[in-house]
């Protein structure tokens, strides 16, 4: 089995890891910036704000959130846009991609308990099956979840009888593996797929996305797997590691049980988007992006409406989003649009 197929089936076959409701933060597997801040959205909002007052998107844009686990991105959105612009709640569109229907069910009671009837949400199991005219869509930590081959010089990484070991490449991933100078670490498959039906479910468009990796291939491998806060290096739980560097656990052990990742090689992504005809209008440090986007506006304006405490507690969160030892470096944020006009 080539391990893009068993990665699928890891995270998202019949019992995997996210088709189920899943605990992120202190209680879970790892924290995300979602789960340490609603000051993420909030900034995310004040970007779409700006974008509509731009004139690039319109009030009655669709708002659409892919990989939304509890939906707790979207909703601190909206909680940001009711305080900044009241008024377009009542004319955007808020849609979730979802393809779970548990999760579907959990999205829709929380947004049904968070904000009753004062705004409209939509579900669709995939991009295939959303058609709008104009959308602002956000993701957080999407494509370090698409499953990936893992390329060593010719050859390519398969499960066998539960065992790992590298077979010869076949033609298909040798050709992505020499286009993108991969000779070594994980390619992705599924960036270029992505990219195209984005393309084609709507006409004119920007799409914000976090993630951690680099612009560049980093010519090693990167695969981890997360359980309850603790790393554990792909190879480390495998026999292709000597004795004295491998983990008591088998990677068998944490099969759907646990997260699996690894870095997003961005000059990929970008060239993904780029084939769509979808330009790469801005790529930054998270750190750089949350304030580009109004971070800090938002923090003074909080700081008038709370307590001296309320607003130490909550700064203390943000610097985990910004700090650059910890989420502020590591993770980049992509800005990509459909349908912007080029200046001669």
């Amino acid at each position: 089995m080539k391990f893009s197929a068993y990665m699928q089936a890891w995270l998202y076959g019949e019992q995997g890891y996210y088709t189920k409701e899943r605990t992120i933060g202190k209680e879970g597997d790892f924290y995300t910036a979602v789960s340490t801040s609603m000051f993420f959205g909030g900034s995310i909002a004040k970007k779409l704000i700006s974008t509509i007052e731009s004139g690039f998107l319109s009030p009655s844009s669709f708002v659409v959130e892919i990989g939304a686990h509890k939906g707790y991105l979207l909703a601190d959105m909206i909680q940001f846009i009711y305080t900044l612009k009241p008024e377009l709640l009542s004319t955007l569109t808020f849609v979730i991609v979802e393809p779970f229907a548990a999760n579907q069910t959990m999205q829709k009671a929380y947004f049904e308990e968070a904000f009753g009837d004062v705004i409209t949400l939509l579900h669709v199991k995939s991009l295939e099956e959303l058609l709008c005219k104009e959308a602002f869509f956000v993701a957080n930590e999407i494509f370090d979840a698409f499953s990936c081959e893992l390329i060593n010089e010719d050859r390519m990484l398969v499960i066998e009888n539960e065992k790992v070991l590298f077979d010869p490449m076949d033609e298909q991933t040798r050709k992505k593996a020499q286009e993108y100078g991969i000779t070594k670490g994980e390619l992705c498959l599924g960036y270029e797929p992505f990219a195209e039906a984005m393309n084609r479910c709507c006409e004119h468009f920007e799409f914000v996305t976090f993630d951690y990796g680099d612009k560049e291939a980093r010519g090693d491998f990167s695969l981890r797997v997360y359980a309850s806060h603790q790393v554990y290096p792909f190879f480390a739980l495998t026999d292709l590691v000597e004795e004295k560097l491998r983990e008591t656990s088998d990677f068998n052990t944490f099969f759907a049980q646990s997260d699996i990742t690894y870095d997003v090689n961005f000059s990929h992504l970008f060239h993904a988007f780029e084939q769509s005809g979808i330009t790469v209008h801005a790529y930054s440090t998270q750190m750089k992006a949350l304030v580009d986007f109004g971070l800090i506006e938002l923090l003074e304006l909080f700081a008038k409406n709370v307590s001296e405490k309320q607003y130490e507690t909550e700064l203390n969160r943000i610097k985990t989003l910004i700090d650059p030892s910890f989420m502020g470096e590591r993770f980049k944020m992509a800005c990509f649009r459909k349908g912007e006009v080029e200046c001669n």
